[in-house]
């Protein structure tokens, strides 16, 4: 059962004991959204490897989350993470300690920097290599047979090859990034945790070699970018340097896997609104940001600390509670989105909060569209005849909670 325990109480509210790693939830999220908020705008509950934490249920409570940076803040009054728990190696740390989880003013230091280099790398520049990389992708989608499964071989490696040439990372270490991000797309639990340990070690010296020969000898891409803006007296530690590109591989890739191969399920099963799309693709913009919306690779923010008592929607919440904003229940409240269960490819205005909000807006959001964009018009002018190899109910989603990621989607062409 999604809801168990409702009778519970903590605090002023009811805890709802939800399985977010369940194929019930992932397959059918609005209904499992829906429950949720019949029990309220703030729900109490447990989330796994987190624990003990609050949810929001509402777009206006996840707003509010997102944007009171005072309030609810990514570190205790110490300065330790909501997320980080005792058990973790020491060394998880300072991969952790990005300007995602970081507050003001670090965040503004740090999100200054970044942007500095995104700007000198004029991101929307890349569309013509994007483009090509999809095309070559999607022309190679059957050469090792058919059925193929989209998810590996085209919705993770295009989001992959992009973030490592916008990096600047060799072509020849694709493959270890590949086979580091399936680790850490396996991650569902404090086991799949300690088993992803050993994948990021040697990235994170990897990391650390790649920005030493950036300051050694220069170079093209993000990360030469980010060594010329240190060297120009930009306040960054050697740490967090490391952390910023491990940041950037990792969310320059994983959410836009997610976002391709969850749009390229919808339209399967949907041949409706693929004929409409295909149909046109100066549609293709609108389109992107209703998958964002309504698949919302991205269910949760990362957990933030309740920095004093307070009201949220009418829910009692203490000082050293912890929240998180439910970015998938935002995106699917009638209160703010008209029918939000409905896929609505020509829905305007489109009012979806998966880039978050407030000062940790994702920086990556232009190239994250550009390359649904591309993946999806690539994609179906190779292969307009893409189907489904299984029967829809036979898909299942990782059970990785905070994340609606595919497994697998097995696809075949027609003649």
């Amino acid at each position: 059962m999604l809801l168990q325990g409702l009778e519970q109480q903590w605090g002023s509210a009811m805890t709802a004991t939800v399985d977010f790693t369940s194929q019930a939830f992932f397959r059918n999220p609005a209904a499992g959204v829906e429950r949720l908020r019949a029990s309220g705008p703030v729900v109490a509950t447990r989330f796994p490897i987190v624990g003990k934490v609050w949810i929001t249920t509402t777009y206006e409570s996840t707003a509010r989350v997102l944007k009171d940076s005072e309030t609810f803040t990514l570190r205790k009054e110490g300065g330790g993470l909501a997320g980080l728990r005792w058990w973790m190696p020491s060394f998880v740390g300072p991969l952790a300690n990005n300007m995602l989880t970081m507050d003001e003013p670090d965040h503004t230091r740090l999100r200054g920097i970044v942007d500095e280099a995104f700007r000198r790398r004029a991101v929307l520049d890349m569309e013509p290599r994007i483009r090509a990389i999809a095309d070559d992708l999607a022309a190679q989608l059957f050469a090792a047979g058919s059925p193929a499964d989209l998810v590996a071989r085209y919705a993770r490696t295009l989001p992959l090859s992009v973030i490592c040439e916008l990096l600047g990372l060799p072509l020849a270490d694709r493959p270890k990034f590949i086979a580091w991000a399936n680790t850490v797309a396996r991650l569902a639990g404090v086991t799949d945790f300690l088993r992803m340990i050993g994948g990021l070690w040697p990235m994170k010296r990897y990391l650390e070699e790649r920005l030493r020969l950036a300051r050694a000898q220069g170079g093209e891409g993000l990360i030469a970018e980010l060594v010329r803006v240190e060297m120009e007296g930009g306040r960054i530690s050697a740490n967090e340097m490391v952390s910023m590109v491990f940041l950037l591989l990792g969310a320059g890739s994983e959410t836009t896997t997610h976002l391709i191969s969850g749009s390229v399920y919808e339209l399967l099963r949907n041949p409706g609104l693929r004929d409409w799309l295909t149909a046109d693709w100066s549609r293709g913009s609108l389109a992107v940001e209703e998958f964002l919306r309504f698949v919302s690779p991205v269910q949760f923010s990362k957990p933030r600390f309740v920095r004093r008592d307070i009201e949220l929607e009418g829910v009692r919440l203490r000082k050293g509670d912890r929240v998180m904003a439910m970015v998938a229940a935002a995106n699917m409240d009638p209160g703010a989105i008209e029918q939000p269960e409905r896929l609505d490819l020509a829905r305007r205005p489109n009012r979806h909060i998966s880039f978050g909000t407030g000062i940790h807006f994702c920086l990556g959001h232009q190239l994250a569209r550009l390359e649904g964009i591309c993946a999806l018009q690539a994609l179906f002018t190779r292969w307009p005849g893409l189907r489904l190899a299984v029967e829809p109910s036979d898909i299942r989603w990782r059970q990785r909670p905070g994340l609606r990621s595919l497994e697998t989607l097995p696809v075949v062409a027609e003649a």
